[in-house]
């Protein structure tokens, strides 16, 4: 018998199937905090990992989400360029705020109310990716090409 998934993972989960998708949120044994700490848990490259990276528009105070390749350091001008305002970091407190999750568990999807989107077209390179979901120990795998579709969001170089 599985274990039960905690209560952050579990929405994780009830998320990707309200999308409809059969993908299954795994608990793992080590953290998945960082990519290289995802990948060494999964056993998969860090260009595999899908990192959420939450930003808080400068002017307006809203979420951008970059979901990134492990091995990429997104260009923050860059995104801003496609917001139309600058970014700052986001404080552990607006994460949480915005996502429902902890800095280390942001998954790409399953927010409480839609957050911008913005994908790193180096994931789409890749045959299957890892994303975090919910808990810095929970993550779920899919084929990249599924981001757009479940995210809302626009694919952009982002390094």
């Amino acid at each position: 018998m599985e274990a039960k998934l905690p209560a952050s993972a579990q929405r994780v989960q009830e998320a990707l199937e309200a999308i409809g998708l059969s993908l299954k949120v795994l608990q793992m044994p080590d953290t998945t905090r960082t990519a290289q700490e995802a990948a060494a848990a999964i056993g998969c490259s860090v260009a595999q990992i899908a990192k959420s990276i939450l930003f808080r528009g400068a002017h307006t105070g809203k979420p951008v989400l970059v979901v990134a390749s492990g091995v990429n350091r997104v260009n923050e001008r860059c995104i801003a360029e496609q917001t139309g305002e600058p970014l700052e970091k986001a404080k552990p407190e607006f994460v949480r705020s915005a996502t429902g999750y902890v800095i280390g568990g942001v998954p790409p999807v399953g927010f409480p109310t839609p957050v911008e989107t913005w994908i790193d077209e180096d994931l789409l390179i890749n045959s299957e990716v890892w994303a975090a979901a919910g808990t810095p120990f929970a993550v779920f795998r899919l084929d990249p090409q599924l981001l757009p579709k479940v995210t809302g969001g626009k694919v952009i170089k982002v390094v």
